[in-house]
C-alpha cells in the first residue's frame, strides 16, 4: 500500500521500498503495460531479465529476482547503479502525475550511463504526466537538462541559466565559488596576465597619484596566465550568469588578433609588446644598480661596482640582441621579460658574483624608479579606463 511504502521510506529501508514499488507497478498501478515497459527498459540498459515480484504470504514480504546470462540472482545481488535506476523508474511508473524530487540521480553511474538515464527518466516522466526536480553536479546531466529543461544555478544568487547551457560547463569546471563571491562583493573584475602586472599598475597609480590607486589596493582580479582573450571572456560571461550587472576590463599584452568589446567587458591591449616594456629605460636600470631603493652604507660603498656591472650587462645584452637580429632593449617590439630583463639581471648578478635575487616577480620595483615625467601616457590611459569601469560597478550592499 502507498502508506506502507512511505513508512518504509521514512525508516530508510530502501530494499523493501524497491520491491514494494515494483510490486505496485506489476499489479497495474502504473497504468496498462507499465510493467512490460519497465522490464524492457532494464533489459536494454543492463542486459538483465527482470522477473515478477513474488508476494510470500507466510512471511508477509515480497521477493524479487532477475536473470542474467541464464543465472537467476536475488535483486540484492545487483549493482548500485542498477538498483538506483530501477528504483527511480519504478517510482515514476507507480506514481503518475506527481512531482519527483531527486538528489544526485547520477550517483553510482558512469558518464555514458548518466546521459542515458537522464534521457530515459525525462521520457518516462513526460509519458506519466510527472515532473522531475533534480539536484546534480554532473556536467553530463546539467548539459542535457539545459537542452530540454530548465537549469537553475545556485552560484551567487539562485538564477535560471538563460543561455541554454553554454555556461554550465564553465560554472562546474573553470569557475570556483570564490570567484562568484568576489563578483557579488565587488561588482567588477580586472583580467591581467599575472600578479606582476597588477603590482606594476598599482605602483604607477601611486606614482601618478591617480584616483584608481584606491581601487587597485584590493581589486577582484583574475590572472588569465595566457594572452588569450577567449579565456577572460569565458570566465566573465560565466560569472555574469550569477551577477548580470557585473562589469569587467581585460588588459592583454600586444596581440595580433582583434579585440572585442562585448556587453559589460572592455578589452584593451598594450601598444608595446608587454607591460614590462614600459620599465625598460636605461636610467631606470642604472638607478636600480645605484641602490636608489635602499640607501645604506653597503649600497653606497658598492655603488660604483654595481653601476659598472649594470652598464656592462646592458652593453652585452644590446650586442647579443643585435647578433640575433632581435629588437633593441628600448624597442616597443621586444619581448621585454624573456629577451631582455631576465638575461640582463642574470648577467648583472653574475658580474657581482651574487645569487640572482631580482626576478620577474620583483620587476614591479622598477616602476618606482621611473620618473613621473617619463611614465608613458598610455599608462595613464589604461589607469583611466580601469577607474571609469570601477566606478560603474554595483557591488552587493
Amino acid at each position: 500500500q502507498p502508506g506502507e511504502i512511505d513508512f518504509l521510506v521514512g525508516q530508510g529501508r530502501t530494499a523493501e521500498v524497491l520491491r514494494n514499488l515494483c510490486r505496485r507497478v506489476y499489479d497495474g498501478s502504473g497504468g496498462q503495460g507499465a510493467w512490460v515497459q519497465l522490464v524492457e527498459q532494464m533489459r536494454a540498459l543492463f542486459g538483465i531479465e527482470l522477473l515478477e515480484p513474488v508476494y510470500v504470504a507466510e512471511r508477509s514480504e515480497i521477493t524479487m529476482q532477475y536473470e542474467q546470462d541464464g543465472v537467476r540472482l536475488d535483486l540484492s545481488s545487483a549493482g548500485r547503479g542498477l538498483q538506483q535506476t530501477l528504483l527511480l523508474l519504478a517510482h515514476l511508473y507507480a506514481n503518475p502525475k506527481t512531482i519527483l524530487l531527486l538528489d544526485e540521480p547520477d550517483a553510482h553511474l558512469e558518464i555514458l550511463r548518466q546521459r542515458q538515464i537522464y534521457q530515459l527518466l525525462s521520457d518516462v516522466a513526460d509519458r506519466q504526466g510527472s515532473q522531475i526536480i533534480a539536484a546534480s553536479h554532473s556536467e553530463v546531466v546539467l548539459n542535457e537538462a539545459a537542452g530540454r529543461g530548465k537549469v537553475i544555478a545556485f552560484v551567487g544568487s539562485p538564477h535560471t541559466m538563460n543561455d541554454r547551457g553554454s555556461q554550465v560547463m564553465k560554472s562546474l569546471t573553470d569557475i570556483g565559488w570564490d570567484l562568484y563571491y568576489q563578483a557579488e562583493e565587488r561588482g567588477w573584475i580586472l583580467f591581467l596576465e599575472g600578479a606582476t602586472d597588477l603590482e606594476i599598475l598599482r605602483t604607477f597609480a601611486t606614482q601618478l597619484e591617480h584616483p584608481v590607486a584606491t581601487f587597485l589596493q584590493n581589486p577582484f582580479v583574475h590572472y588569465v596566465s595566457t594572452n588569450l582573450p577567449s579565456k577572460a571572456r569565458n570566465i566573465f560571461f560565466g560569472l555574469r550568469e550569477a551577477k548580470p550587472d557585473l562589469v569587467g576590463i581585460a588588459i592583454f599584452d600586444r596581440i595580433d588578433s582583434s579585440l572585442q568589446n562585448a556587453e559589460g567587458l572592455i578589452e584593451l591591449m598594450w601598444q608595446r609588446r608587454e607591460l614590462e616594456n614600459y620599465l625598460c629605460l636605461e636610467g631606470v636600470l642604472m638607478a636600480y644598480a645605484s641602490g636608489n631603493e635602499e640607501k645604506n652604507l653597503f649600497t653606497l660603498a658598492h655603488q660604483p661596482k654595481r653601476q659598472q656591472a649594470m652598464h656592462d650587462a646592458i652593453d652585452e645584452a644590446t650586442r647579443a640582441l643585435e647578433v640575433l637580429d632581435r629588437p633593441s632593449p628600448w624597442s616597443p617590439d621586444i619581448k621585454a621579460t624573456d629577451d631582455f630583463l631576465d638575461p640582463l639581471f642574470r648577467a648583472y648578478f653574475g658580474k657581482l658574483k651574487l645569487p640572482i635575487t631580482f626576478r620577474k616577480s620583483d620587476y614591479h620595483q622598477l616602476a618606482r624608479l621611473v620618473p613621473r615625467n617619463l611614465i608613458d601616457p598610455e599608462i595613464t590611459l589604461k589607469l583611466d579606463a580601469i577607474y571609469k569601469l570601477a566606478q560603474q560597478a554595483k557591488p552587493r550592499t
